[in-house]
């Protein structure tokens, strides 16, 4: 029963901490501190890579990398397959963000990532389905994508970056969409 009510003391403190963020109250938010925090942040730049995609941002997109960082793109398992290009560098990198353009809409729904962190370096995988939408021969089209990706990170100055990022498609669906 002592467990108990240790857990519930525990679940009620959670619970108020997290409303207190909720409800922007500055007494009540929680400060990050060592692995947390760069977790948090790592994730950050997962979520940024995506939400700027869709925003067609490629600068604010190709700003999550190193000055060097790259892309490298494979169809199916990179120790299995070869990579089908490799972009390298911020200026080849918002070129390539740029044919995203082409799509009239997409959506990047981020799901599991997995971050180990060693240090100022960290390497992760990230589960992502992107949904693309665009007409074609006056026919509203659906592609959705599963991929993954395997990054590397970084943190220079205080802050974390994609140093590399292997971009996996497992499978492509595309096909007539109906609604609008």
């Amino acid at each position: 029963m002592l467990i108990l009510k240790k857990y519930s003391r525990w679940l009620l403190l959670v619970t108020i901490t997290i409303s207190g963020v909720a409800t922007g109250s500055a007494q009540n938010a929680l400060t990050l501190s060592g692995e947390a925090a760069d977790r948090v942040a790592i994730k950050e730049v997962i979520d940024s890579y995506s939400h700027d995609a869709d925003r067609r941002e490629p600068e604010k997109q190709a700003a999550l990398f190193t000055p060097d960082g790259e892309i490298e793109i494979f169809h199916g398992e990179p120790d299995i397959n070869k990579p089908t290009a490799l972009i390298k560098g911020r200026k080849d990198l918002i070129a390539g963000f740029q044919t995203l353009k082409k799509y009239d809409v997409t959506m990047h729904f981020n799901g599991q990532t997995m971050i180990q962190l060693r240090g100022d370096t960290a390497t992760g995988e990230t589960y992502c389905l992107a949904h693309h939408v665009w007409v074609e021969n006056g026919q509203r089209m659906l592609m959705v994508m599963g991929i993954r990706y395997y990054d590397t990170f970084v943190r220079v100055d205080g802050k974390w970056f994609f140093a590399k990022r292997q971009l996996i498609f497992d499978w492509v669906d595309k096909h007539p969409s109906k609604s609008q």
